[in-house]
């Protein structure tokens, strides 16, 4: 893939938790919201690819564990 692609879907994911967590902090959503860890989700998994393609795997690492919280959080949401 386009090494610049590669940089886009990186900046595009941490913006995405960037942007979660200001909603969150500006009483914009709530955590109760399935938006909040969607945006988690959506960030974290492009951070991984990212941080894969470059080699660069302590971010990947950390967001892969970012990745499995949101899910939880997500199937917890939708259970209830």
């Amino acid at each position: 893939m386009n090494n610049k692609l590669v940089e886009i879907i990186g900046w595009l994911g941490m913006a995405a938790i960037i942007f979660a967590y200001a909603l969150l902090n500006f009483n914009v959503i709530t955590q109760g919201m399935l938006m909040y860890p969607l945006l988690n989700l959506f960030g974290a998994i492009a951070i991984v690819y990212h941080s894969f393609k470059k080699k660069d795997y302590q971010p990947g690492v950390l967001n892969i564990i970012w990745s499995l919280i949101a899910i939880f959080a997500i199937i917890k949401l939708l259970l209830i």
